[in-house]
């Protein structure tokens, strides 16, 4: 989004000084045997123009993977793999996932759990309800596309791949239960809505498998084996294998994270504030919510679930409002700033997938928060004994005939805020 990324012959020849001395450009880095030249968000312009100028084919320099196979394979270099597959397929959907967050803070301000402006009747809050959920629910959809496209795997393939996912058919027969198999294989369907893990499987091997019938099959006949082919194979790996695989993680981190919680009790707390991003990145969040109700419902407060997320979400909008202020690009930072916003008013995916995850080490330091804001509300003993709305405004649910529980929640989320805030400051080095 960035960068102008050059795969050299000869990494020596280009002199990091008089590069950053051109005007417009904001930094040089040399990572991945590339040599990259930032520049800032109007990088698609800047690209046009330099491949006008020099002659060049723009596919030639935008593409990410030329030198893959040129260095060894470790266990450093598969981490980076999966980090720059991960980073680039969820980088691209940034805009929608801003627009959704914008939406869907407007309902949860103006809304019935705060200003009380828009009743839950009102046309204008159904609109902007579902508009807001949309970018959300519709994540397998938008992140096969650039999924795809990151791994020059054919995109609308992956598009494909994520319509699968969400049929409604599908989701129909996983919300009743039903039977089903794949060529006689047993499936148990489920709704992949607000994923994210399946489909980024699912793609992955895809691009193995059309890569494969690209290779052999004669080109006269490849527009129309090649994507059938493609699909008639990834059927079974899909809904069978890819998309289960994240049901299966999440129900057993889930029961991990409960477990630790009735047996350790301040711990559950802590480890939610550090992963809940985590889970709600794959989908795996859902699974925690019976054991969240039916605590509610049974006893009347929560102590692991709804003590944990809050600093979580908190933490993610301190590391991105604090890379807001020490970046030097402006239009980072106003993403920067806008993600940290919508984090704190509850929705956390544009810090989250914009700003944390880019670079590591704000995530990392959210991370940390998270488990210390946790680790105190679990400690302190915080009970949530109310749904409430969300972001700083779910500090209402712990609102009760114990004022102290409202009082060692708030310190909590500010110990969040604040160790994340510090700790961002500290490591992370302006590349934007």
């Amino acid at each position: 989004m960035t960068r102008l990324r050059f795969n050299l012959k000869d990494m020596s020849v280009p002199k990091d000084e008089e590069v950053k001395a051109i005007k417009g450009t904001m930094g040089v880095t040399r990572s991945g045997g590339q040599y990259q030249v930032i520049v800032g968000t109007n990088v698609d312009k800047v690209c046009q123009e330099l491949c006008t100028m020099a002659g060049l084919e723009q596919a030639a320099t935008i593409n990410e993977n030329l030198d893959a196979a040129k260095e060894p394979l470790t266990l450093k270099k598969v981490g980076s793999n999966i980090m720059a597959y991960l980073s680039g397929s969820l980088t691209p959907i940034i805009p929608v996932v801003l627009a959704a967050a914008i939406f869907k803070s407007i309902v949860a301000v103006f809304g019935p759990d705060m200003l009380g402006i828009l009743s839950t009747d009102s046309d204008l809050y159904t609109l902007f309800t579902f508009v807001g959920d949309a970018g959300y629910y519709f994540f397998p959809l938008l992140i096969g596309y650039t999924a795809a496209k990151k791994l020059n795997a054919t995109p609308v393939m992956g598009i494909f791949m994520g319509a699968i996912l969400l049929h409604p058919t599908f989701v129909s027969m996983a919300t009743d239960g039903t039977a089903f198999s794949v060529y006689g294989i047993p499936c148990t369907p489920q709704n992949y809505s607000s994923t994210i893990l399946p489909i980024l499987l699912t793609v992955w091997v895809m691009s193995y498998v059309e890569r494969f019938f690209k290779r052999y099959i004669p080109d006269a006949l490849k527009i129309m084996l090649v994507p059938t082919l493609t699909t008639a194979v990834m059927l079974p790996i899909a809904l069978c294998v890819c998309g289960p695989i994240g049901g299966f993680l999440g129900n057993y981190i889930c029961a991990a994270v409960v477990w630790i919680g009735d047996h350790f009790g301040f711990v559950g707390a802590a480890v939610i504030g550090a992963l809940w991003e985590f889970l709600v990145m794959t989908g795996m969040h859902y699974s925690l919510l019976p054991a969240y109700v039916n605590s509610l419902s049974m006893l009347g407060y929560e102590t692991v679930i709804g003590p944990g997320n809050l600093p979580s979400n908190i933490a993610q909008g301190a590391a991105a409002l604090c890379v807001a202020i020490k970046t030097k690009n402006k239009n980072f930072r106003q993403l920067a700033v806008s993600g940290g916003v919508t984090a704190l008013l509850g929705v956390t995916e544009p810090a989250l997938f914009g700003v944390n995850f880019r670079y590591r080490k704000p995530l990392i330091a959210s991370v940390i928060g998270g488990f210390v804001g946790g680790c105190y509300a679990g400690l302190m003993g915080c009970k949530l004994v109310a749904m409430s709305g969300l972001g700083v405004f779910a500090l209402a649910g712990f609102l009760s005939s114990d004022i102290m529980n409202f009082v060692n929640y708030v310190i909590a989320v500010v110990i969040a805020m604040v160790v994340t805030f510090a700790i961002t400051f500290v490591t992370f080095k302006d590349e934007a």
